[in-house]
């Protein structure tokens, strides 16, 4: 069947939606709105479907096998636990598991092998060091926790710390004696090159062997009081810190060298439209739309990302090393090295994050819309970068006002492979006529706007919003803030990256509405989600942006899938109520945290729980 051409039908059933805007703009500079629709229109035929089944269908019924095939791997028992284990990781689990395996099972948790993954991808580097030097770099690192005799405590009254603190107390009874080393940043701190990172995993996978049980140590050992451990022999290499705030030069360091982040040319003119990939071309996509979410949040692919993201244009701060030290933080980059804890805002929980009275919300009482508020962070946006941050694309993509008029200074940053609008039915169909049609539907269709525009220097005066910007203003129009519990009155909740991660994704997952995920931060609890089941994943680009809302919100005359809509978010808010519980949390760093203790212990090659082969 030929792909429909009527308005409503192009919102309705886009590949995805409305390319026109895959990487939307709005510049002062370049050519006009008009000339680049006609470019686009005069390019490539639209492609058509063959059938009615949308890709998203089929990214759906994808997940749906996926998530059936990693739920069918759960244990029930010890020594079922202690098998997975052997057989996913390569060594005995550590000494305490049995201690561990009880405290899961006694908060409900569902054990499945893979929802560890992270630990091991964190923690497997640190084997191919002396534990003597992971010791020393721990108690020596600015902030810290300390755990000796099952009492944690700190000399930091950092809030993160203090939280973290707060959390760890809860288990102290079942830790061995250690030193935490902590992140007290929003921006990761480790970027080890990517080719240390290789010789170090060929040296621990060494050490990866099922020591025969009667040779297992299966105690650890303490440690002396803080400020009172012996020197260490040897040498000590010197930690050094860089403050570069073009942290796209430091990032691109932990990709592999044939990487296009490592090949590409670096960009350092960020007052321009910028180069904005296909993303029918990139290898994370299927037909328009995000095919593997966790390939999709690495950089190392995608170099055209280092400017159209904050985190690498520049920072708020920028504190990195090319060590590997045993840093623990709330979230990272694909290439970070950094140990992932789940992060202050989700134990403590506070109802800015959470949007605890409006969680329940049904969907039925929700207006058919997609809301988004947010400060203008990603970094330090000025006047002369502010084009590449994330959030300033996103809210332009979703400004009706600017889309109805084409003589307004906006601007595309093109594809390098344009799919274009489907041509209409009548060649005299002008661009005007396109653009209102788009304009008009967003306008009814999402809700998108800063509360804030955080710029580097703010102004006020007649016109200006207070928290104003003298280079934004024009542009933007910020909005009051909205209580979380008020946005989920909305059914669509996308959620964009600031200057990391975003503290509001669990309260988006707990919640009756939909969360649409464009990230490029890895955290903790990734291995145990699984995108089109549980949250709908963008690109980061946001080219996708239309035709998901499209699918879900419906165009034009509507016609949304609004009960798939649904079904995905009741059943990400049952699956968040089950494994992304404060107790999981719980569960995730005992289990963290007793491999830590033995990857910094001498003994470590033969220490292990072997209590199930006795």
């Amino acid at each position: 069947m030929a792909f429909p051409r009527r308005p409503s039908a192009i919102l309705r059933y886009t590949i995805p939606a409305l390319l026109l805007a895959l990487t939307f703009y709005i510049l002062t500079k370049q050519t006009d709105l008009s000339s680049q629709i006609s470019l686009l229109l005069r390019s490539t035929p639209w492609p058509t479907h063959g059938s009615a089944e949308h890709p998203i269908d089929r990214l759906i019924k994808t997940a749906e096998k996926e998530f059936a095939i990693k739920i069918a791997k759960s244990t029930e028992t010890l020594p079922a636990a202690a098998a997975a284990y052997r057989q996913r990781r390569g060594r005995h689990p550590p000494p305490g598991f049995d201690k561990w395996h009880d405290f899961a099972r006694e908060k409900n948790a569902i054990i499945v092998e893979d929802f560890w993954d992270q630990i091991y991808h964190d923690l497997e580097p640190f084997w191919a060091l002396k534990p003597a030097r992971i010791r020393k770099d721990a108690r020596e690192f600015e902030m810290r926790i300390e755990i000796r005799d099952r009492k944690a405590s700190t000399r930091s009254d950092w809030f993160w710390t203090q939280i973290w603190l707060e959390m760890i107390q809860t288990i102290e009874h079942l830790l061995p004696d250690m030193d935490l080393a902590l992140n007290a940043m929003d921006e990761p701190r480790l970027v080890v090159p990517w080719e240390e990172i290789e010789g170090y995993m060929k040296k621990a996978a060494k050490t990866r062997k099922l020591v025969d049980a009667k040779r297992v140590v299966s105690e650890f050992r303490k440690l002396p009081p803080p400020g009172e451990e012996p020197p260490e022999q040897g040498e000590m290499e010197e930690r050094r810190w860089e403050h570069d705030k073009h942290y796209w030069l430091i990032a691109r360091r932990g990709c592999a060298p044939s990487s296009a982040a490592r090949q590409s040319e670096v960009i350092t003119n960020f007052n321009q439209t910028p180069f904005i990939a296909s993303s029918f071309d990139l290898v994370h996509m299927q037909a328009g739309y995000v095919a593997n979410y966790t390939l999709s949040s690495s950089f190392c692919h995608q170099a055209d990302l280092q400017a159209l993201e904050g985190i690498f244009v520049e920072p708020l701060s920028v504190s990195a090393s090319k060590h590997l030290l045993p840093v623990f933080g709330g979230s990272k980059l694909a290439v970070n090295n950094d140990i992932l804890l789940p992060a202050p805002m989700y134990w403590n929980a506070e109802e800015r994050f959470t949007g605890a009275g409006g969680a329940s919300i049904p969907w039925a009482a929700k207006s058919p819309t997609a809301i988004w508020r947010g400060v203008a962070t990603g970094g330090l946006n000025r006047a002369s970068n502010w084009r590449s941050f994330q959030r300033h694309r996103f809210v332009a993509m979703n400004n009706a006002s600017q889309l109805a008029d084409p003589r307004r200074p906006l601007n595309f940053a093109l594809p390098a492979k344009q799919y274009p609008l489907p041509p209409s039915s009548s060649p005299s169909t002008t661009t005007t006529a396109i653009t209102t049609t788009l304009a008009e539907w967003i306008s009814t269709a999402a809700d998108i706007a800063f509360t804030d525009l955080m710029c580097a220097h703010e102004t006020g005066g007649p016109g200006f919003w207070p928290g104003g910007c003298d280079y934004t203003s024009a542009y933007f129009a910020p909005s009051p803030p909205l209580p979380m519990a008020e946005q989920f009155r909305h059914r669509v909740l996308p959620d964009i990256d600031g200057n990391s991660f975003s503290g509001r994704y669990l309260g988006f997952l707990r919640s009756t509405s939909l969360p649409v995920k464009a990230t490029l931060w890895r955290e903790w609890h990734d291995a145990r989600l699984v995108a089109w089941k549980h949250f709908v994943p963008m690109d980061n680009r946001f080219g996708d942006w239309y035709g998901i809302l499209a699918y879900f919100v419906g165009g034009g005359g509507g016609g949304g899938r609004d009960g798939v809509g649904e079904r995905i978010a009741m059943e990400g808010k049952e699956w968040a109520g089950r494994v992304l519980r404060r107790e999981d949390m719980q569960v995730y760093v005992l289990r963290l945290l007793l491999e830590y203790a033995r990857v910094v212990d001498e003994r470590r090659e033969v220490m292990g729980w072997v209590g199930d082969l006795s």
